[in-house]
């Protein structure tokens, strides 16, 4: 018998390169040859608005089956949005105040080789808290990620809030180059998965899937068969694999 299967991937990193446009050359490979195959997935910790711009805008909802923004608390099936949940009703106005002014205070007193602007993103199930500032250039994203990854600005911020606010149940992930998401504990990318019904097997593909990473809860989810990727081209590799994989299965099945 024919499993079922699909596909999901994670936006930045795995699909696109960080913030960027997905690459003719992947997107036909996904929609003319991939979907012959399996069903097709996105979820990103993004709002809905930055994915729609990385993939397609609104024909985004005819090319996949489920589309997830911030990690599935905004979720589309067949271009239909299904409920959801926000972050203040979580935690509630008091705790979420606390919360951004210390963030905010925190950012005031950190000296970097630059700012730009809007350093905190309040999403429907997430704060997405910017050191630097997500109004950056290409250029200096990648200018700041490199200054990270030698200082850990982003990993000592997390701990900053995790010792200020200990008995609150929150979670915090590393994803992409100038920033970290903050929110209640179990809305990590395993979220989406309640909405995801039918299938023998979920294949998720993601970069970012060691442990404080943005995909690290979903790609280690008894519920997924995870696949590490470094980058879209590493992604339609992997996706080559996997269909001749499931072709011979098929072959030794039949004969």
């Amino acid at each position: 018998m024919t499993k079922k299967i699909i596909c999901l991937f994670d936006v930045d990193g795995t699909l696109t390169d960080p913030r960027q446009a997905i690459k003719p050359t992947v997107e036909k490979f996904l929609l003319e040859t991939v979907q012959k195959e399996f069903d097709i997935a996105v979820v990103g910790g993004s709002d809905i608005e930055k994915i729609k711009e990385q993939l397609g805008g609104k024909s985004i909802f005819e090319k996949y089956k489920y589309v997830f923004a911030e990690n599935g608390l905004i979720a589309f099936k067949d271009g239909k949005q299904l409920p959801t949940e926000t972050i203040q009703n979580n935690i509630g106005e008091e705790t979420l105040q606390d919360l951004i002014n210390f963030c905010l205070k925190y950012m005031s007193e950190l000296q970097l080789p630059f700012k730009r602007g809007t350093f905190i993103e309040f999403r429907t199930g997430m704060l997405n808290v910017s050191p630097v500032g997500r109004n950056c250039t290409t250029e200096e994203r990648t200018q700041f990620y490199e200054y990270d990854i030698e200082n850990q600005v982003r990993q000592k911020f997390i701990q900053a809030v995790k010792k200020e606010f200990p008995d609150i149940a929150l979670q915090y992930s590393i994803g992409g180059q100038i920033s970290f998401d903050v929110f209640p504990l179990g809305w990590d990318k395993t979220y989406c998965l309640r909405h995801i019904q039918g299938y023998n097997e979920i294949h998720f593909f993601g970069d970012k899937t060691t442990e404080g990473g943005n995909d690290y809860e979903i790609y280690e989810s008894d519920l997924t068969i995870g696949h590490r990727v470094s980058c879209p081209e590493d992604t339609v590799k992997q996706l080559n694999i996997l269909m001749a994989l499931v072709k011979e299965i098929k072959e030794r099945e039949t004969n």
